[in-house]
């Protein structure tokens, strides 16, 4: 069993008690976190309010922390993905590995300028317009990818010259609370604080008086509750919420070239990514092919524990989603759906599901229609080109697409019929950091990345200078 501490003001904390932590690859309890108190939440933001002015006063010595802190993150890599692993289910090789990535964004922001000052002249006074830090941010984040998602939220964050509050999902909170007494060792106390609880702490963190800004990845239901309570503040919000994403493939495509990436898209982290492929639709001529190249793929996937270096596909993190997940491949069969490949839970106490593969499924079916968030694709059929986007557009979600096809000019034409807020080409691959990544409609509400993500951690501020007595 691993128990974890918080930090707090640079220090390690216990909690007003413990909760377990489950590894989802047995179903059992792998560890125990601190549960934070309501007075250990006021010491946490007070640490933050304290850091923040000076903080954000040298911008050298921010540079300098989070280069130091990108390269603790590294070091630490080796020992922390197993822990990962533990408590998410990502096979270890890419628990490690999103690890090192996510100290990328930490050096991209630590080299990123935002201009000091613009200025425009008139007749009669200058205008001075500069961008100034938020203050204290709150962020948290989900259980699909813990370490990743919260170096998206450190990293523009503490560059910007804000300081934060980080709470991790309660599923899988021991990689960031151990990854917070990593940091402590780069960045002066209460710069970044990091707690852990069950609710109703989520609800405490982003309805306390002190932070402006809140910062949340996580499901749609989630992000409107934190956009209500935000809002009785009038505190800044950034949502990266759920996508229900679709792949269109050309009638041109290459399946023998296109059948793995897209297969990967979807079922990378077992299909617990926000931007995965949920749902493909193809040519009704290449429909057959491309449904068996992927029930062919789900089939061959090695599925199991993390910790075993030939798994590429582990559990689900969570229970529920797993039952949620079976729920909708269930509802699929009773509307007449057929199963390529997979289909069922694996035996076991651990929260598996088989690779799935729907056929003659359509748009009305849950799993077209909802963000399933598991291993299960439906692979749907097309007559026209134009009907197929309009259905991949005939939803509230608005993340992320792809679009498959070897004429990059003509599937850029059907990309910018796409209502997301991205959409990649031959491509299933995750954003990097110089590129905003955010979603429309119900899919969020601001941006993450680049500079646009280091801006949302600011206030604009404007100085006018008049030209004075003449």
């Amino acid at each position: 069993m691993t128990d974890s501490v918080m930090t707090i003001n640079g220090e390690a904390v216990t909690g007003d008690g413990t909760f377990d932590v489950i590894d989802p690859a047995t179903g059992a309890p792998m560890g125990a976190a601190p549960q934070c108190s309501p007075a250990q939440l006021d010491l946490a933001m007070q640490a933050a309010q304290r850091a923040q002015v000076p903080w954000s006063a040298d911008h050298e010595s921010r540079r300098k922390a989070l280069h130091e802190a990108a390269e603790l993150m590294r070091r630490s890599a080796q020992d922390l993905g197993p822990l990962l692993t533990r408590e998410q289910g990502a096979p270890v090789a890419g628990s490690v590995g999103s690890i090192m990535i996510s100290a990328n964004w930490l050096d991209y922001y630590a080299d990123l300028e935002l201009p000091e000052k613009t200025v425009r002249t008139l007749p009669d006074r200058t205008i001075e317009v500069s961008r100034r830090p938020v203050g204290v941010a709150a962020a948290l984040t989900p259980w699909n990818a813990p370490i990743l998602l919260a170096a998206w939220k450190i990293a523009p964050a503490l560059a910007a010259g804000a300081t934060m509050v980080l709470k991790p999902s309660p599923y899988t909170p021991l990689t960031t609370l151990a990854l917070g007494q990593v940091l402590a060792a780069a960045l002066p106390p209460g710069v970044l604080n990091v707690v852990s609880g069950l609710e109703p702490l989520g609800q405490q963190l982003v309805s306390h008086p002190i932070p402006r800004k809140i910062s949340f990845t996580g499901s749609i239901p989630t992000g409107k509750a934190v956009a209500v309570a935000a809002a009785q503040d009038l505190k800044r919000v950034t949502l990266e919420l759920g996508g229900n994403d679709a792949a269109i493939v050309l009638d041109d495509a290459d399946i023998d070239r296109v059948a793995e990436p897209l297969f990967m898209s979807a079922f990378a982290n077992s299909g617990q990514i926000c931007e995965a492929t949920k749902r493909v639709y193809v040519p009704e001529r290449l429909y057959g092919r491309l449904l068996d190249a992927l029930a062919d793929l789900a089939r061959s996937t090695p599925v199991g524990s993390g910790l075993d270096p030939d798994v590429r596909l582990g559990p689900l993190t969570t229970d529920f989603q797993r039952d949620y997940v079976e729920e909708l491949v269930e509802d699929a069969k009773a509307a007449g759906a057929a199963i390529a490949a997979g289909g069922r839970r694996l035996p076991g106490d651990g929260y598996f599901f088989e690779p799935t593969v729907i056929g003659d499924v359509q748009d009305g079916t849950r799993i077209v229609d909802e963000e399933q968030f598991g291993p299960a694709l439906p692979v749907i059929a097309y007559k026209d080109l134009d009907e197929a986007i309009e259905r991949a557009n005939a939803t509230m979600y608005g993340l992320a697409g792809s679009v498959w096809s070897p004429d990059v000019d003509r599937a850029r034409t059907v990309a910018a019929r796409l209502v997301t807020g991205r959409v990649k080409i031959n491509s299933g691959g995750l954003p990097s950091p110089e590129a905003p990544f955010g979603g429309v409609k119900w899919s969020g509400v601001g941006v993450e990345n680049g500079p646009w993500g280091l801006e949302e951690y600011t206030d604009l501020h404007v100085t006018e200078v008049g030209a004075g007595p003449q």
